[in-house]
Formats: C-alpha cells, sequence, structure tokens
C-alpha cells in the first residue's frame, strides 16, 4: 500500500520513514496507558473501545490529503499497536499458570502473522476497489479500501463486548463487592509498583532485543536482500516475508518451551529460558550479517527469525508473574520496550551512515548482550513456593479429569 500512498500524496523518503518512527513511537505510549487500563477497567471495554478508537483511525485516513494529515494519521493508526497489551493481559488472566506460556505466545505470534497478512491482502482490496469503480485512479484506489479493515474492526469491537469476559469468574463489575474492590485500589498504585520494579525494566531492554528487532527487519530485509544480492522488488520480499512466516509456530514454541522449562526449574526456569534463546538470537543475527551467499543468508535468516520469535514468546511466559496484582502496567510497559528498540535501531540506522549488513552486525552483539541481563530477574522464595504448588494442583486436577473420562 506505501507504493500507492506515497506517490499519491507526493511523499519523500524521509516523510515516509519519519511517519514509520512517529507511528511506532506513538505506540510506546498507548500500549503504557493500555496497561494501565486493563488494571483500572479490565480487558473487555479497554479492547472494545480501543477498537472503535481505531476503526474511526483508520476511515480517518483515507481523506489525508497533506504529509501533515497522513501524519497524523499514521500516529493514530499506531495507537491500535496496544491492543497487544490487552491480549496478553486477558490470556493471561484466562489461562492456567502451567499454560500461559504458550496462551500468550500463541495470541502474539498469530497478530503478528495477521499484520503479515494485512500487507498482503490490502493491495487486493485496493485493486478491487478499482476494479469496482470506488476508485477514480490507481493512485487514489487506497482510499475506499481503508474502509473494509475499519468495518472489520467495528465486527469485532461487538464480538469482543458480546462474547468475553474480564476474568474466568466474569466481568469485573459483577464481581463480588469484596472483589471488585480490591482490584479497583490495587490497580490505583499497580503502576507505580511496575516502575519501581527493576526486573520489568529488564523485560523492557530483552523485549527491545526481540520484538523491537522484529519489528526493524521486518522493515529491512527486502532492502537488504535487494542491496546486498542484487534481487528484484519482488523477489526480495517474497524471501523477506519468510521471515514473519515463522510466526505460524515460532513464538508459541518459545512459551510452550517456557512452560516446560517451569515445570522442572520453576520460575526461574522460565527466566533461564529466556536468557538462553535471547543470547542465541543475538548469534544468529551476528552470523546472518555476514553470510554472503543467498541460499545461506536465507537459512541463517529462517534460524534468527525462530529464535527472534522464541524469546518474545519466552518473555511473556515470564510477565504474567513479576506483579499479578499489576499484570496489566507490567504488560503495557514491557510491551513498549519493543517500540522503542525499533525506533532507537531505525534512528542509529539513519544517524550513523552505517551500512545495514554493519548495523546487524552490531545490533547481534548487542542482543546477546541484552539477553545476559535477564540472569538478574529474581523470584522471591515465597513466590517459587507458590508456583511449584499451583503446578502440582493442576497436574493433580488433571489427573482427575483423565480418570473421570476413562471412566
Amino acid at each position: 500500500m506505501n507504493s500507492t500512498i506515497g506517490p499519491d500524496l507526493d511523499l519523500s523518503k524521509a516523510q515516509k520513514i519519519t511517519a514509520f518512527i512517529a507511528s511506532v513511537g506513538v505506540t510506546v505510549f498507548a500500549r503504557l496507558f493500555i496497561g494501565f487500563l486493563c488494571d483500572k477497567i479490565g480487558p473487555r471495554k479497554s479492547y472494545v473501545y480501543l477498537l472503535i478508537f481505531g476503526a474511526f483511525a483508520v476511515m480517518g485516513s483515507a481523506f489525508a490529503t497533506t504529509w501533515e494529515m497522513y501524519l497524523v494519521s499514521r500516529m493514530a493508526i499506531g495507537v491500535i499497536g496496544a491492543s497487544f497489551v490487552i491480549t496478553q493481559y486477558h490470556t493471561s488472566v484466562m489461562f492456567a499458570p502451567n499454560i500461559v506460556g504458550i496462551a500468550n505466545a500463541t495470541t502474539a505470534g498469530w497478530g503478528n502473522l495477521g499484520g503479515g497478512v494485512t500487507q498482503a491482502v490490502m493491495p487486493l482490496i485496493a485493486a478491487g476497489m478499482l476494479a469496482f469503480g470506488f476508485a477514480e485512479s490507481e493512485l487514489s484506489k487506497w482510499r475506499p479500501a481503508m474502509f473494509v479493515p475499519a468495518a472489520i474492526m467495528f465486527v469485532v469491537a461487538f464480538l469482543y463486548w458480546k462474547f468475553t469476559t474480564d476474568t474466568p469468574k466474569g466481568n469485573l463489575e459483577d464481581l463480588p463487592e469484596e472483589e471488585n474492590s480490591t482490584e479497583k485500589k490495587s490497580s490505583s498504585s499497580a503502576f507505580m509498583e511496575a516502575l519501581k520494579d527493576k526486573r520489568v525494566w529488564i523485560l523492557f531492554a530483552i523485549y527491545a532485543g526481540c520484538f523491537g528487532m522484529e519489528l526493524f527487519v521486518n522493515g529491512r530485509a527486502a532492502t537488504y536482500y535487494q542491496v546486498k544480492f542484487a534481487l528484484n522488488e519482488t523477489t526480495a520480499g517474497m524471501v523477506a516475508a519468510l521471515f514473519g512466516l515463522m510466526n505460524l509456530f515460532a513464538r508459541s514454541m518459545g512459551g510452550w518451551l517456557g512452560d516446560r522449562f517451569s515445570k522442572t526449574g520453576g520460575l526461574s526456569g522460565r527466566v533461564k529460558w529466556l536468557v538462553i534463546v535471547m543470547f542465541i538470537e543475538g548469534i544468529a543475527l551476528t552470523i546472518f550479517s555476514q553470510m554472503d551467499v543467498l541460499g545461506v543468508a536465507i537459512a541463517t535468516m529462517i534460524v534468527f527469525s525462530l529464535f527472534v520469535q522464541m524469546a518474545e514468546g519466552a518473555t511473556y511466559s515470564v510477565v504474567p508473574f513479576i506483579n499479578k496484582k499489576a499484570l496489566g502496567a507490567v504488560a503495557g510497559i514491557v510491551g513498549a520496550g519493543g517500540n522503542v528498540g525499533a525506533v532507537l535501531y531505525a534512528q542509529f540506522l539513519l544517524r550513523s551512515g552505517s551500512s545495514l549488513e554493519d548495523a546487524f552486525l552490531y545490533f547481534g552483539i548487542i542482543v546477546s548482550a541484552i539477553g545476559l541481563l535477564g540472569l538478574g530477574i529474581k523470584f522471591s522464595k515465597e513466590d517459587e513456593e507458590a508456583a511449584v504448588a499451583e503446578q502440582k494442583r493442576l497436574e493433580e486436577l488433571n489427573t482427575e479429569l483423565r480418570k473421570k473420562q476413562a471412566a
């Protein structure tokens, strides 16, 4: 779509990059606010409100006629990226601790995959708009196309309102008065509690090293193959798409393995897995940057993609256990780390004058170093014992269910 929007609005390369940075940057603040909002009013209302806002933002972008209007619309659309925080909050509340890692990772991974599908489908929708006479010209066909995702968002908002609840026990307003008052009391100080916890900021940095890197590579991979291997635009795009394709299973695998590590190592086991996968991610990126043979470069990129997305899943297999009363705040701050990382990587590339090849090399070393910070994430003895007790209770419950089913 950018290949159509840019010429239609006569955007320069600098303006396109600025719009990207602004869109990703505003998501940082949106994720922080949405995390707080989830703790305050629950994930159900938060998601519905965000979807409705997003639908109007997407529709509004169709009326942009100047660079300034386009920039504002891109920033408004960037706010929708905060939906990730609500999803992670909601799955953390709804799923048991022994499977919360894979639950979080799967919803997030398929969300990222949806972004890739959107890039592939929207040009087809735009072409359809032109073919059926809803657009005046080839350049303006993107404008009516924007109403399609907006309509889908309205539908999803309705479905989310009607068929979901804040917790397994029901919506916050339906909980017993004592439970509801406890929730509200905790939410008032939850954000400050999260801000003071160094573990949150370690996870913030780690998420900048995995999801932030995914955002950066997604936006630069095609260019990398065009410049280094002289591929044409179409072929480079197809090769680069392999990077995002790993979201089909890699992020889920990272969360699932986090759950598996917790069975023998408790909460510390989840952290150890996160450190391992982050360290390997950095090494894989470093190796990828040095490959000069196309086939080998593609293979190492896929390995890197596997580990970067497993690291994302591993991160959010740890997040639910940092502070359960400040879950929204923790999820929001950590989620914002990914966008901060993407902005920093893009700024480095713009200002340093380094080639993409050198940038990938530097970033690979940095990611491995960031991964080692995870060793600073510690849990109290009480938290570890509580996690072990919960794991044992769930295993006993599963055993009883199997016996009943067998009988």
